[in-house]
């Protein structure tokens, strides 16, 4: 006999501020953080009007760029009062600004700490997850394989699996949620990172890998920097996103040859050397091309 449906609406909102990714998240009610989040009312007209109320309502913030991530059903979610619950992600883009009590940033890499490839694998990552995979694996070559493909080092790094390793690791029990949803205790030796509510994790990881992938083909990056901005804050807001260090002078030109942005004639404010141009994006690069992007930042 089939369950009826409940049908939820959460968001990732997400901003870079000062170099950092950071996800805007509310107190969940087992105290963990949590993606906005709220179910769809008759009211509603629209499934994005419905999100927009539930991240006002949760967050006091309101948001431009709004796209639908993915729809998360399966049936490990849990039921309640006999409805089987499904949630409808979306992915925003924002400028960081101050949330209403009880919503507050995180930041992304402390909810993903091994996507932060900026400066190799972090420590973290080579102290306790690393040795803990190797104990996973065995003598297993199925699971050899797909911790060689996921965890690649770099340059076989895949920025856009993000999903794919928060659930490797769910699988080798390396991630507090991994617990929770079995109802067992989180051991005291586990690797560290930030859990969250149910899945809200994992629609975390999708809507990052989502975002890295985009970054190849679309200028969403621009959503996130101010109206005019240096080439150094335009790289560092793409290597936040990427979780990867990108050469500078490889960089720029690419920028360049893609006709990106354009210089405004101003120059930043600096207290010392000589200020960098300021550019702002060219949005005429939307009609000239099918995939205005940055190519692929990660190799």
């Amino acid at each position: 006999m089939s369950q009826p449906v409940a049908l939820n609406l959460a968001a990732v909102i997400v901003a870079v501020t000062e170099g950092q990714p950071r996800v805007l998240t509310v107190t969940g009610p087992d105290g963990r953080p949590a993606i906005p989040s709220g179910p769809l009312s008759d009211d509603d007209s629209t499934l994005e009007r419905a999100l927009r109320h539930w991240i006002r309502d949760q967050a006091g913030i309101e948001v431009g760029y709004v796209e639908q991530l993915y729809t998360f059903g399966d049936r490990d979610r849990g039921f309640t009062a006999g409805w089987r619950n499904v949630a409808v992600g979306y992915l925003a883009l924002v400028h960081e600004a101050a949330p209403s009590p009880g919503a507050a940033w995180l930041d992304c890499y402390e909810l993903l700490p091994w996507e932060d490839q900026r400066t190799g694998p972090p420590p973290s990552f080579d102290a306790s997850i690393q040795p803990a995979l190797a104990a996973w694996v065995s003598d297993d070559p199925d699971r050899a394989n797909r911790v060689a493909a996921v965890f690649g080092d770099a340059p076989g790094f895949d920025g856009i699996r993000v999903l794919d390793r928060y659930e490797l690791l769910y699988e080798a029990a390396l991630v507090a949620e991994s617990y929770a949803d079995h109802g067992v205790a989180v051991p005291d030796d586990l690797p560290g990172s930030t859990a969250m509510l149910g899945d809200h994790r994992r629609i975390v990881a999708t809507a990052l890998g989502r975002l890295r992938g985009k970054l190849t083909y679309r200028p969403l990056v621009f959503e996130l920097l101010p109206d005019e901005f240096t080439l150094l804050e335009l790289q560092t807001t793409v290597e936040a996103l990427a979780g990867v260090q990108l050469h500078k002078q490889n960089f720029r030109r690419l920028v360049e040859r893609n006709r990106l942005v354009e210089g405004t004639g101003q120059r930043a404010d600096s207290t010392g050397g000589r200020p960098a141009e300021l550019f702002r994006f060219r949005p005429d690069v939307i009609l000239e091309r099918p995939r205005p992007g940055l190519g692929v930042p990660y190799r």
